[in-house]
C-alpha cells in the first residue's frame, strides 16, 4: 500500500500572469494513456476511435543495449519498449513514439491543429506534467493541451465532479476521493497489483496445475484472453476454495493441440486485488485502501463521498468484483464503526473505457473551452505552468 502525498508545488512568480485563452473552436483529441493499452478517440464521442497496446517494438536501429532501460524488456529475441509502468512514465522517447502512432498513424490527425486532453495518473510525480507538456508542445506542436486525473475523469463519465473513484487497470489500482473537481492527494492510495500482475499469476496457477510445456510457452495473449473470458472473484473465496463442489471446471482448447482445464484457478486468479499477501506482498487489498481513503476524508464529506463510489478500469469487469467490493466496504464500515456509512457503487456497464469516455464528455463541454493550456501561454511561461492552470 502506498499513500499518495500532495506535493508542495510553489506558486509562479507574479511576472508570469495565466491568460485564459477563448474558445478553441474545434474538437479536441481526446487520449487515456494506461499501463498496458493507451485509448484515443475525438471529444463528444461515445467510443475511442482506437485502443492500441502502450508497449511497442524497439526500432531495429537502436543499440542492443536497451532492453536494459528501465521502460524495456526482451520477449524471445526482440525488444519491446514499455512507456509507462504502474501509471507513471518511465521512457519518454517511446511516449513520444506512441504518440506518434496515435495522432499519425491511427487517428490521423496533424497535431498542431488539434488540442489534445490527456489523462494522468493520481500517482504520477508532478515533473511528470511538465514533461507531458513539453512532449505535446515542442515534439507534437499542439495548440492547446490539458491534463486531468483518470480519477476525475473516471466521475466525469458519470456526471458528476465528487466521490470516490476506485480504478483498477492493467498496471495499478488507485482509491482517489475526489470533492469537487478536486482530488484529495494525501488520502489517495495506490496498488501495483492489478491486470498485467494477474495475468502472469494465472499462468503460474495453470502450469502448477499441469506441468505441461506447452503451457508455460503459452503466449501473453493467449493468456489475457483466458483471464477476461472464464475468471471471476469470488464473494467467499476461503469457502469456495476449500469447497471442490462450489468450483465450476471449464476447458479451453487453445488451437496448438493443447487443451486446458480450469478450475480453481478461474476465481484465484483476481483474488490478489482483494489480498496480495497471496503473491507475497504485505500492502492492503483494494477494498481496505478504498475505506482507508474514505477514512482520511473530513468527517463532514466522507457520506457524500461514499455515497457515489465510482468503479473503472479494465480489471474491475470481472464477474462478481463490483459485489465483492461493496460487500468488503460494508464490512469495513460496520467493523470500524461507521455503521452509518453505506457505500454505494456505481459500476457502468462501459466502465473499461470510462477514464477516456469521461475525458470525452469533458472536452465537448462548451464550459470547458476556457482550461486550455495554449501554446501561447506554454511559450511565455514553460512547462511550470502546468502546476497552476491543472491544479
Amino acid at each position: 500500500m502506498k499513500g499518495v502525498a500532495g506535493p508542495k508545488v510553489a506558486s509562479l512568480s507574479g511576472s508570469c500572469r495565466v491568460r485564459r485563452p477563448p474558445s478553441l473552436g474545434r474538437v479536441a483529441v481526446v487520449v487515456d494513456q494506461g499501463s498496458g493499452f493507451t485509448k484515443a478517440g475525438f471529444a463528444g464521442e461515445e467510443q475511442p476511435r482506437l485502443v492500441l497496446k502502450s508497449s511497442s517494438l524497439v526500432p531495429s536501429r537502436d543499440p542492443p543495449v536497451l532492453p536494459k532501460a528501465p521502460g524495456c524488456e526482451l520477449a524471445g529475441s526482440v525488444a519491446r519498449a514499455h512507456p509507462i509502468k504502474h501509471g507513471v512514465v518511465v521512457d519518454w522517447e517511446a511516449l513520444e513514439r506512441l504518440w506518434e502512432r496515435l495522432l499519425v498513424g491511427g487517428l490521423r490527425v496533424c497535431p498542431e491543429q488539434w488540442p489534445v486532453l490527456v489523462s494522468d495518473s493520481p500517482s504520477a510525480p508532478p515533473a511528470g506534467r511538465e514533461r507531458v507538456a513539453e512532449l505535446l508542445f515542442e515534439a507534437l506542436a499542439v495548440p492547446a493541451c490539458h491534463m486531468a486525473s483518470t480519477a476525475l475523469l473516471a466521475l466525469c463519465s458519470v456526471g458528476t465532479f465528487s466521490g470516490l473513484a476506485v480504478e483498477a487497470g492493467a498496471g495499478v489500482c488507485h482509491a482517489t476521493p475526489i470533492y469537487a473537481g478536486h482530488s484529495w492527494h494525501d488520502a489517495t492510495f495506490r496498488l501495483d497489483v492489478a491486470g498485467s500482475t494477474l495475468s502472469r499469476y494465472l499462468r503460474d496457477l495453470l502450469v502448477a496445475a499441469c506441468p505441461d510445456q506447452r503451457l508455460q510457452a503459452l503466449p501473453r495473449k493467449v493468456i489475457t484472453q483466458l483471464k477476461k473470458r472464464c475468471c471471476y472473484v469470488s464473494l467467499d473465496f476461503e469457502g469456495d476454495l476449500q469447497n471442490p463442489a462450489r468450483h465450476h471446471p471449464a476447458n479451453f482448447c487453445l488451437g496448438n493441440g493443447c487443451s486446458v482445464c480450469l478450475s480453481s484457478e478461474r476465481f484465484r486468479c483476481p483474488e490478489p486485488i482483494f489480498q496480495p499477501g497471496l503473491l507475497g506482498q504485505a500492502e492492503p487489498g483494494l477494498a481496505t485502501l478504498a475505506f482507508q481513503a474514505l477514512q482520511r476524508v473530513p468527517a463532514t464529506l466522507r457520506t457524500r463521498l461514499a455515497n457515489t463510489v465510482v468503479v473503472a478500469g479494465g480489471s474491475t469487469l470481472f464477474p462478481g468484483f463490483t459485489e465483492r467490493l461493496e460487500m468488503e466496504l460494508e464490512t469495513q464500515s460496520r467493523r470500524h464503526g461507521y455503521g452509518a456509512l453505506q457505500p454505494r457503487l456505481v459500476a457502468k456497464p462501459g466502465r473499461g473505457t470510462a477514464v477516456w469516455t469521461g475525458g470525452s464528455m469533458v472536452a465537448s463541454l462548451r464550459s470547458f473551452q476556457c482550461r486550455w493550456m495554449t501554446r501561447a501561454m506554454y511559450e511565455e511561461c514553460g512547462s511550470r505552468l502546468v502546476h497552476e492552470v491543472f491544479n
